[in-house]
């Protein structure tokens, strides 16, 4: 990647990353105000960058072999309309700039590891890898967390994604063998050791590529959100779905008409999961982890709908393996990942039984690999 800045751009370039995550658990509960349990992955994208000296953002990108050039005093929101790869950095360069974090001109090259539309935050990834690169270049203190919150503002203003912090910040703020207990109200973070010794996470790749910026996922944020207006009527002081417990839920949700009760009701009983399956970890408990990850998958199939029958059908094969503790589909949903908790030995067994069964129902072969909890972004040395 160096060399080939070199070849292009000339000079020096200092190379950063940033990863894609994995939810454990805790689907569509971060902009209702609730509680997630994702884990930075090592699969990672990265960006060599090296300053210019005029306001000039030059950027090419292996991974789609495209280019794009842009300026820092340009209003990226004229082109917003574009839905393409490139506004995902002139979408953060414009939000640091607007957030008071002064840029200055750059060359990059970025590359990624991460599969775009997999649920795996390729984008969050790609906002919060740029950031960092054109953060450090122009002043060298930026900000995670800070990068992680103009991360999101791309995705709300830019992209017509309404999505929670989860993702930004679990790339920016990551850490080795643990996964992050997010109060997604507080946005604290509490770092949970993922103590996994005689088992392993293990990604499943529908190869279904899902659009979070379909209506659908911004139907469900506004079906929740009036589910909290009809709830207040019977419960004072709630000002989302994270101030409503289960007993509560259950004695007020017939007053709320389908589909609202069902997305609800997923968003609730899945605060509680998250809760129960953060005290497991710490009681290394992955018998109850897992039975935890079943739920929320049926959950998230029934109650929020957002699941299809390719995650169905992984979910299911896993289920009849007796040394696969859990499965639920990860991300979004409408098609990416299922996230699997198996034994160690059982991985050649498990990747072979899940083919099998997968290549009979679609004719095709969805791709697996083992990930392994890793730290956030990072400057890369040379």
């Amino acid at each position: 990647m160096v060399n080939e800045f070199r070849k292009r751009f000339g000079g020096e370039p200092n190379v950063f990353s940033a990863p894609g995550r994995v939810n454990l658990i805790g689907e569509h509960t971060d902009y209702n105000e609730g509680f997630v349990l994702p884990f930075a992955i090592d699969k990672r994208t990265y960006a060599a960058c090296a300053p210019r000296a005029d306001r000039q953002v030059s950027v090419y990108t292996k991974t789609l072999n495209k280019t794009a050039e842009f300026s820092l005093d340009a209003d990226s929101r004229e082109t917003s309309s574009k839905k393409e790869w490139s506004l995902y950095i002139r979408g953060i360069a414009a939000t640091l700039e607007s957030r008071g974090h002064k840029l200055r001109g750059a060359d990059l090259i970025i590359d990624s590891e991460i599969p775009f539309g997999a649920g795996l935050s390729s984008s969050a990834a790609l906002e919060v890898c740029a950031g960092f690169a054109l953060w450090n270049t122009a002043t060298g203190d930026a900000d995670l967390r800070e990068i992680a919150f103009a991360g999101q503002q791309v995705e709300h203003e830019f992209m017509g994604v309404r999505s929670g912090l989860m993702d930004q910040l679990t790339s920016s703020l990551g850490r080795r063998d643990h996964a992050l207990l997010i109060d997604c109200r507080s946005n604290d973070i509490e770092y949970i050791p993922l103590a996994l010794a005689g088992h392993t996470l293990v990604i499943c790749d529908t190869q279904v590529k899902h659009e979070l910026a379909s209506t659908a996922y911004n139907e469900r944020r506004e079906e929740c959100e009036r589910g909290v207006e009809l709830l207040s009527a019977e419960l004072t002081g709630i000002k989302a779905l994270r101030d409503v417990n289960i007993s509560d839920f259950e004695a007020h949700e017939y007053s709320l008409p389908d589909p609202i009760r069902k997305r609800c009701r997923h968003v609730v009983t899945e605060n509680a999961r998250v809760l129960a399956a953060a005290g497991a970890l710490k009681r290394n408990d992955l018998d109850e982890v897992g039975r935890l990850m079943y739920l929320s998958h049926d959950s998230l199939r029934d109650d929020y709908e957002v699941s299809c029958p390719e995650l169905d059908l992984l979910v299911d094969t896993a289920s009849r393996m007796t040394r696969v503790l859990g499965a639920r589909m990860t991300g979004g949903g409408f098609g990416g990942c299922t996230i699997n908790l198996i034994e160690d030995k059982f991985y050649t067994e498990f990747k072979a039984e899940i083919i099998l069964s997968y290549k009979k129902a679609f004719g095709r072969a969805p791709i697996i690999s083992a990930v392994t909890p890793s730290d956030g972004a990072r400057q890369e040395d040379l």
